[in-house]
């Protein structure tokens, strides 16, 4: 280690106390950016200056969504490039919580994940339940653990490059991978022994695949374009939507995490049968509407009801649906996903 016992903590405290002073007296913005690199609100939109790519691929490929390999991967995040190194090239940058919130996850075995050392806080935004992940972290703050609450602004990590992919990360790319998130199930670990008893799962219900990405890009730039009037609940409302799916199902984790995403019953409904579900393309239930017993037709538990088929053109690397013989389905994706989120 090149630094002092301690001094990587004082530039954190001094980047903390620059942070907290561009802090406006309502509160701020809901969320704030994890790093000092700001340059995303760049009259150019930072590109190159802000963003990560995979090695030999654009910029682009470091923002979030249908991003790699020709649209067909998934990049769940953002990949924020660093602002400051040690005489070695490492990166040194503080890693700031993006909100009010408390940690409710901390691995500091990067050999378990391909997010290397990473951290999950909880946050309380329009009403909705967000959790941010941190990740390829150098190191978390030493007396962060679940149930330390963190402020925003508040320093909790510094940026590295960890991972337990075989490529690694090199210098060059140092960066932290930033996500924010909605959580899918609480019985997520019990849910994961029965459908994949073969497949370890070494972070319980923080697994990642208990998580569907937020795009932290667009709620950046929306919040600053809004100011005090951004809402998270109507953000997320407006995003465009793949499919609808009906489940015959009136109970399940989601409903309470996220009523502010279900509309409420017509008061002359006698009972709620089911629910029909306007997933966007990363099968997030942007709306839940209550359907009575008669508005139900059929007998399958699960019913693939409409696929907007432009957005599942523009945003395909999710897979939830497919087309076959002039049918649009479910893929067997699509139907773990809806199995988790209503089990």
């Amino acid at each position: 280690m090149d630094e002092k016992p301690g001094s990587r903590w004082q530039i954190v405290v001094g980047a903390v106390a620059f942070l907290l002073t561009t802090v406006t007296a309502s509160g701020g913005p809901p969320f704030q950016f994890p790093t000092a690199n700001h340059a995303l609100y760049d009259p150019d939109g930072g590109g190159a200056r802000f963003f990560v790519p995979t090695v030999g691929k654009p910029w682009i490929s470091g923002t979030f969504g249908c991003v790699r390999t020709g649209g067909r991967q998934l990049h769940e995040g953002l990949d924020i490039r660093c602002l400051q190194r040690d005489q070695r090239g490492e990166p040194t940058d503080p890693i700031l919580a993006t909100a009010d919130g408390t940690v409710v996850y901390a691995n500091r075995k990067p050999s378990l994940s391909n997010y290397g050392n990473y951290l999950v806080i909880r946050h309380q935004v329009d009403g909705l339940e967000i959790y941010s992940l941190y990740a390829h972290l150098r190191e978390i703050r030493r007396d962060l653990r679940p149930g330390s609450t963190v402020n925003a602004g508040e320093s909790i990590a510094i940026m590295g490059r960890t991972a337990n992919t075989g490529e690694g990360i090199s210098r060059e790319r140092a960066h932290v991978h930033f996500e924010l998130n909605l959580m899918l199930n609480d019985r997520f670990a019990a849910w994961h022994h029965r459908h994949h008893p073969r497949q370890r799962n070494d972070h319980g219900q923080w697994n990642g695949q208990n998580f569907l990405g937020l795009d932290p890009q667009g709620i950046l730039l929306e919040q600053r374009r809004l100011g005090d009037q951004f809402n998270l609940v109507t953000w997320l409302q407006s995003q465009p939507e793949l499919c609808r799916v009906l489940v015959r199902k009136t109970d399940f984790p989601w409903l309470r995490r996220y009523a502010a995403l279900v509309q409420p019953a017509p008061s002359a409904m006698a009972a709620v049968a089911g629910y029909e579900l306007k997933l966007n393309f990363m099968g997030i239930p942007i709306a839940c509407i209550p359907r009575a017993a008669s508005e139900i037709a059929g007998k399958a538990p699960v019913q693939l009801l409409a696929v907007n088929p432009a957005e599942h053109q523009n945003n395909p690397c999710r897979r939830l649906v497919t087309q076959r013989n002039g049918r649009w389905e479910l893929t067997q994706r699509g139907l773990d996903l809806i199995s988790l989120l209503t089990d």
